[in-house]
């Protein structure tokens, strides 16, 4: 279940919305981030607070891509494959991040610092490749760039 602080910010949250349900969105990317990912725990504390039920509380959960469904590393870096960075590199980019730290789609690297997720486009195309840290958007990227920027995410 949730602290009191995360329960006062979901509480605030669902007062901005007509609906506790129309509040599903915020209060689980809340739940991810206190819980690390969207399993059957968040879930429940979610439905409890909001009062949905908890198969609404998944359904919503499951069909966004935000939100990550596994434990995920501190940080997340999002590498963009559409059709411009793949062009420019991407999956060149994605065999250095494979071999320099252990990062592969979908994985944690083995001291849990970065997963890596495959993006279909983060609307970057013309200063591609592009990639995401957490929030942080990076581009014109290059195997030394992304060796800087990940040594900034400790």
């Amino acid at each position: 279940m949730f602290n009191e602080t995360v329960l006062k910010e979901i509480k605030q949250i669902s007062g901005k919305y007509p609906t506790t349900r129309a509040a599903l969105l915020p209060a689980l990317y809340v739940a991810q981030r206190e819980f690390g990912h969207l399993g059957a725990d968040a879930y429940e504390a979610v439905s409890d607070v909001l009062g949905v039920p908890k198969a609404i509380a998944r359904g919503v959960g499951t069909f966004y891509a935000m939100y990550k469904h596994k434990p995920m590393g501190r940080h997340i870096v999002q590498l963009c494959t559409n059709v411009s960075c793949m062009i420019l590199g991407a999956e060149k980019l994605s065999d250095f991040l494979k071999n320099k730290y252990g990062l592969e789609p979908g994985g944690i690297t083995p001291d849990g610092r970065f997963s890596l997720v495959i993006m279909e486009c983060i609307g970057a195309c013309g200063t591609a490749p592009a990639m995401l840290v957490n929030d942080d958007f990076y581009e014109n990227l290059t195997e030394k760039y992304i060796e800087e920027i990940l040594e900034k995410y400790k």
